[in-house]
């Protein structure tokens, strides 16, 4: 009696982690895989399935299936906001984050698009505002390269930010230093933030925008900046492709 796809696919899945299928390689044909493990073709597809669905393998048109490339980026935790970088070195989050995993980057790295919409029930309650009321919304794709690695969409309330460069389309940070150099010009110096992350399957939409393979999740990021004075000077909201990041935070432990 043959093996099951669960079966193949483990000693797929062994053969990958042991180096046999180097990250960027193509498996075998599926015809080859069949007659290797004397199973029939279904048995090849539903294991090869199960592996797309666990992230480690890529269908990719006229090359096959490919061993995913899983480098993940670290992505500092406070230390990425520390303002000794983006008040004196003018270093944004995402480069800061680049330096620090040993990746180049660029500023059009980043793109970005600006309007003024009505602001949701989220956006509202966090700058105390009612629902509808005009926020300027600044949404970015942050890339690798030719690979998407997440989306950021900021949002600010029209007075703070109104002729500033965070309401310039141009790609790219915001200047010098990004939008939390842009505020503290302003008068509104970021001081403090909050963050929460959660994971969940992405949208078509959203693995459309950031090519995700199948089976992947991304990571939800919800940002809320204040001033020393407790004001909201910015909200954000971010979808990470999951592997292309390791979370990384360093803080003292509070007594």
């Amino acid at each position: 009696m043959g093996i099951g796809y669960r079966e193949l696919a483990d000693i797929l899945r062994d053969a990958i982690r042991r180096g046999e299928y180097l990250p960027g390689s193509t498996l075998p044909k599926q015809e080859e895989l069949a007659q290797e493990h004397r199973v029939n073709i279904k048995t090849v597809r539903q294991a090869i399935r199960m592996l797309e669905a666990e992230g480690l393998v890529t269908p990719v048109r006229r090359r096959g299936t490919v061993v995913r490339l899983r480098p993940p980026m670290e992505r500092l935790g406070i230390d990425r906001y520390a303002k000794s970088k983006w008040k004196f070195s003018g270093l944004v989050a995402f480069a800061a984050d680049r330096e620090a995993s040993g990746r180049e980057w660029k500023p059009t790295d980043q793109t970005q698009q600006v309007r003024k919409v009505g602001a949701d029930a989220e956006v509202a309650a966090a700058f105390e505002l009612e629902p509808g009321a005009h926020v300027y919304e600044r949404a970015r794709l942050v890339k690798e390269g030719d690979t998407p690695t997440h989306t950021l969409t900021s949002y600010y309330r029209p007075e703070d930010v109104e002729g500033t460069p965070l309401v310039d389309p141009t790609p790219g940070p915001a200047g010098r230093g990004g939008g939390f150099a842009v505020l503290t010009l302003q008068g509104l110096e970021p001081d403090s933030m909050t963050e929460s992350f959660h994971a969940r399957m992405p949208t078509r939409e959203e693995i459309d925008l950031l090519q995700l393979p199948a089976g992947e999740p991304v990571m939800i990021l919800q940002r809320q900046t204040y001033t020393r004075d407790g004001r909201t000077v910015e909200f954000a909201r971010g979808v990470h492709a999951a592997s292309r990041f390791s979370w990384s935070y360093t803080f003292k432990i509070p007594d």
